[in-house]
C-alpha cells in the first residue's frame, strides 16, 4: 500500500475513533491505536481540520473531540438493512405521542435510501407525525438529553412524578434513552448524582422541566449492562422481581403463544385448551394495562395483591354497567 493510501486509511480511522469517544481522545491514545508516532497524528489532525473540514475541538487540556450537536457521518445500507430500518421507524411512529422534528428529519433522510414504493409508505407516517401538536419545552428537553447522553455530561432538572403534586430537583448522569409503547413516551435512565433517591432511576422526558446541561462529565461503569437491567421490566421500570401468573381462556391461547411478551415467560398448557403464563417482572404498573386489555379472557392468579386489585375493578365495572 502506498504512503498516500496508508494516510487515507489512517484519517478514516482517526475520524472513527473521535466519533467513538464523545469525551475526547488524546494524541497519545490516537498514536497508540493507529500504530504510528505523535507527530504523524498531529499532522493528520491538522489535515482533517484544514483540508477536510472535520470539526475537531479541544475537550479539556489535551483531548480532541467533536462539537456538541455535530452531524453523524453518512452511511450506506443494503436493501434489507433499509427495510429493517423502515420497520423500526414504523414502531417509532406508532409509539410516540409527541411531535419531534428531529425524528421527522431522520425519517425523511431514511426515505431517500428506500425503494420508492416503501418510501411513500414511510412518508405517510412522517405526515402523521408532523400533524401532532408541537411541544417546544419537550423538544428542548429531548435535545439536552440527547447531547448529555452522547457526550457523557450530567443533567440538572426539575421533575414532578405522576403520583406527586410536588416538583423536585434532580441531577443525574444519563446512562440510556429509551422509548416504550406501553406509555407512548421517551425516558432517560440515569444514575442519581443529587436527589431524594439513589441508584439508577427512570425519568419521563415530558415530566422534566428547567433542564440544564452541566459541564460535569461521567463514565458508565464497566460491566453495567443496561439491557440486562431492563430485562425484568415490562417497559422501562424495574425493581425487585415479582412472579405474575395469568390464566388465559382457550379463545385467546393461540394468540398468547404466538409472541414472546417477556424474556422470562413460561407457558403451561391446560386440559381445556387454555394456558397459564408466568412472568417475573420488576414492576407491575406497566404490565397492568396489558393484562386489562385481554378483558374476560384472562384471570390473574398471582400475586394476591394484583388479583385483589382486579377483583375490585370487576366490582366497579359491574356497578358502572349494571348499577
Amino acid at each position: 500500500m502506498t504512503k498516500t493510501a496508508l494516510r487515507a486509511v489512517r484519517l478514516i480511522q482517526i475520524q472513527h475513533l473521535i466519533y467513538r469517544n464523545p469525551l475526547g481522545i488524546t494524541v497519545h491514545e490516537l498514536a497508540e491505536l493507529c500504530g504510528t508516532g505523535l507527530r504523524t497524528i498531529q499532522r493528520d489532525l491538522l489535515i482533517l481540520q484544514t483540508e477536510l473540514n472535520f470539526p475537531i475541538v479541544k475537550k479539556g487540556f489535551d483531548r480532541y473531540g467533536l462539537p456538541d450537536g455535530y452531524f453523524l457521518p453518512p452511511i450506506s445500507l443494503s436493501l434489507y438493512e433499509a427495510v429493517g430500518l423502515f420497520l423500526a421507524a414504523r414502531l417509532v411512529i406508532r409509539q410516540t405521542d409527541e411531535r419531534n422534528p428531529h425524528i421527522e428529519s431522520a425519517l425523511e433522510r431514511l426515505c431517500s435510501i428506500l425503494p420508492l414504493s416503501v418510501a411513500k409508505q414511510l412518508q405517510q407516517g412522517i405526515h402523521y407525525l408532523s400533524n401532532k401538536k408541537a411541544n417546544p419545552e419537550y423538544l428542548r428537553t429531548f435535545e439536552k438529553a440527547a447531547i448529555a447522553w452522547s457526550t457523557r455530561r450530567c443533567l440538572e432538572f426539575k421533575y414532578r412524578s405522576l403520583k406527586s403534586n410536588k416538583t423536585k430537583e434532580w441531577t443525574i448522569a444519563p446512562y440510556f434513552i429509551e422509548i416504550t409503547g406501553t406509555s407512548y413516551s421517551t425516558y432517560v435512565l440515569g444514575k442519581v448524582i443529587k436527589g431524594e433517591r439513589e441508584g439508577i432511576i427512570t425519568f419521563k422526558l415530558d415530566r422534566m422541566s428547567e433542564v440544564r446541561l452541566l459541564e460535569d462529565s461521567f463514565d458508565i461503569p464497566d460491566g453495567l449492562k443496561l439491557d440486562e437491567l431492563l430485562s425484568s421490566s415490562w417497559g422501562v421500570m424495574w425493581g425487585e422481581e415479582t412472579a405474575v401468573r395469568l390464566r388465559f381462556s382457550p379463545q385467546v391461547t393461540r394468540r398468547v403463544k404466538e409472541s414472546i411478551w417477556h424474556p422470562s415467560q413460561v407457558i403451561e398448557d391446560l386440559p381445556d385448551g387454555g394456558c397459564i403464563m408466568t412472568v417475573r417482572v420488576g414492576s407491575m404498573l406497566e404490565m397492568t394495562p396489558w393484562i386489562r386489555g385481554w378483558g374476560v379472557d384472562v384471570e390473574v392468579l398471582e400475586p394476591k395483591e394484583l388479583r385483589e386489585q382486579f377483583k375490585g375493578w370487576a366490582k366497579e365495572l359491574d356497578r358502572i354497567y349494571n348499577g
